[in-house]
């Protein structure tokens, strides 16, 4: 089992920078791929970015050039900068978790954290 734990998240002004935080335990934290998604209101969860244990990177094309991913294995951590934000970035974050990198599906995450809110006014 792996757990994960948000943070970071909250109000931010257009324009803005937040930087998210997911703290893992459980496992070997090394051995896993992580990736974000985000979910907004009565939208389905979508892929934002991911890293392998390597430090190969995936972006999707809507946060490229804004956000970056990096990740701390000593601290069994990974980051989520976001610069730039935009109000259309509003959603609730997750971290995941799994042995492979990937866009998606969520189901091919096998673990997940509860999720950590982002509200980017205008």
């Amino acid at each position: 089992q792996v757990q994960l734990v948000e943070s970071g998240g909250g109000l931010v002004q257009a324009g803005g920078s937040l930087r998210l935080s997911c703290a893992a335990s459980g496992r070997t934290f090394d051995g896993y791929a992580m990736a974000w998604f985000r979910q907004a209101p009565g939208k389905v969860r979508e892929f934002v970015a991911g890293i392998w244990s390597g430090d190969s990177t995936i972006y999707a094309d809507f946060v490229k050039g804004r956000f970056t991913i990096s990740r701390d294995n000593a601290k069994n951590t990974v980051y989520l900068q976001m610069d730039s934000l935009k109000p259309e970035d509003t959603a609730v974050y997750y971290c995941a978790a799994d042995r492979t990198l990937r866009r998606g599906p969520t189901s091919s995450y096998a673990y997940w954290g509860q999720g950590t809110q982002v509200a980017v006014s205008s």
